[in-house]
């Protein structure tokens, strides 16, 4: 037997109950979030990727019923943006070169649709706005082996200013994402295990090392590689580069690091832990 009105207009008077009970919880939450911000004593950085990815994953194991989850964690990413620009300005640098708008829209969909953001033509151009204070957070292209002068072998820098990779974008990755993360957020904070991490670690060497054995170190030294990208030594003075992405979180001071260091040993007369993320969730991929 079809709806009558007056059966509609009672489902629809029940949503506006539940807008209205969604609504009260959010600004409920809104005044935790003010107290927090009061506790950190003028702390500028409000900023949590680590407990943002712990919130989405706890959303998204109990998360049933018939809302797409895509668009319920969309929903919480515009609710943890809003709370992040309650408890400190906010703004962000994203590489957007003219005709390349896709870290753009992947800043907007994780950092909120009104954070201030800004487009610049290069990466060093959004860690730049990290390192003098104009933007919290940096965007920048996910690493590529054919690039000859990665953004990321500045972060190698013994300036205790120097921020580190925090995050990947997308975070929620969809089936119309490609099979990779397409961009890094840099920042001046430390990432925080999440119970499923990466580690991002940058060797100099001198010495003639193939990326097997350096492979084999790594994992000697308990740091499983999972990927790697070099830039190579440009002249006989020159050192190469390896970044390494490193399976499971790592610690500023980790004793893996020093075991890693101990068994390059002059090979390698710099190693920096240069930041991390957590293991993105996957919605409806295909193995």
């Amino acid at each position: 037997m079809p709806d009558t009105p007056q059966t509609l207009d009672s489902l629809r008077q029940r949503i506006d109950e539940i807008d209205e009970a969604l609504h009260d919880l959010i600004m409920q939450r809104a005044g935790v979030v003010h107290d927090i911000a009061a506790a950190k004593n003028g702390d500028p950085l409000a900023i949590r990727p680590g407990r943002e990815a712990a919130i989405l994953r706890r959303l998204a194991e109990r998360h049933s019923g018939g809302f797409p989850l895509p668009e319920l964690t969309r929903i919480w990413r515009e609710l943890i943006a809003g709370c992040t620009r309650m408890q400190a300005p906010f703004a962000i640098a994203v590489h957007a070169p003219e005709a390349r708008g896709e870290l753009w829209d992947l800043a907007r969909d994780h950092y909120g649709s009104h954070t201030p953001t800004t487009a610049v033509a290069g990466p060093m151009q959004a860690i730049r706005a990290v390192y003098d204070g104009s933007a919290a957070v940096a965007v920048v292209p996910w690493p590529v082996e054919s690039d000859t002068d990665p953004w990321w072998q500045t972060l190698l820098s013994d300036d205790p200013r120097t921020p580190r990779i925090v995050g990947t974008l997308p975070f929620v990755v969809t089936e119309r994402h490609r099979d990779e993360p397409m961009a890094l957020a840099v920042a001046q904070i430390h990432s925080e295990p999440t119970g499923d991490d990466h580690a991002l670690v940058a060797v100099e060497v001198t010495g003639d090392i193939s990326r097997s054995r350096l492979k084999q170190i790594f994992e000697a030294a308990g740091l499983p590689p999972v990927a790697f990208w070099t830039r190579p030594a440009r002249s006989a003075e020159d050192s190469a580069v390896h970044l390494v992405d490193v399976a499971g979180f790592v610690a500023v001071g980790d004793p893996r690091l020093g075991t890693l260091a101990g068994r390059l040993d002059e090979l390698a007369p710099r190693i920096r832990l240069i930041g991390g993320f957590a293991t993105p969730i996957a919605i409806g991929r295909r193995s």
